[in-house]
């Protein structure tokens, strides 16, 4: 018999590694924020663009997380480091090249009395770089280490006793 689709979603490893791996990149721009910056600023949390770059991170952590669950050789994780490419050039290249053309748009606006453009929608090189370094860090041992979710809550239920 076939189990929820609830249930399933918490045994996909590779989702739920890949999405650790951008939930830490993520929240590493709070923490750099406030070192490199000297600032407690909780928006960054919620932004987009800065260091690192936790797409990449999303990315790069699921499809290395595929790759080691269905082998380098399988289709799906063909596709799944086809996207990733994808995407992180499309955060170092256009979404970065949009960010820069609104900050031009921005200084002709100002004058104007118009509200500014949001600026920070790409990445630079590095950001990206870093980003998609984090993925596999997280994902890797985090898959190899303590598996899906449902495994980690079923392990975690033997050892409290319950269940």
């Amino acid at each position: 018999m076939s189990q929820p689709a609830a249930l399933a979603l918490f045994e996909n490893a590779s989702l739920a590694w890949g999405l650790a791996a951008c939930g830490l990149a993520q929240c590493s721009k709070l923490l750099i924020e406030l070192v490199w910056h000297r600032r407690w600023r909780p928006a960054v949390l919620i932004e987009t663009g800065g260091m690192p770059s936790s797409h990449s991170a999303l990315v790069t952590g699921t499809a290395a997380a595929i790759g080691w669950e269905q082998g380098l050789d399988s289709p799906l994780f063909a596709l799944a480091a086809a996207v990733a490419f994808v995407v992180m050039y499309d955060a170092s290249g256009v979404r970065r090249a949009a960010g820069r053309m609104a900050e031009r748009i921005n200084s002709l606006a100002e004058s104007q009395g118009q509200p500014p453009l949001k600026t920070s929608l790409g990445h630079s090189r590095l950001e990206v770089l870093v980003g998609s370094l984090i993925g596999p860090l997280v994902a890797l041992p985090g898959l190899a280490l303590l598996g899906s979710p449902l495994e980690l809550a079923q392990r975690l239920g033997s050892w409290l006793g319950v269940g």
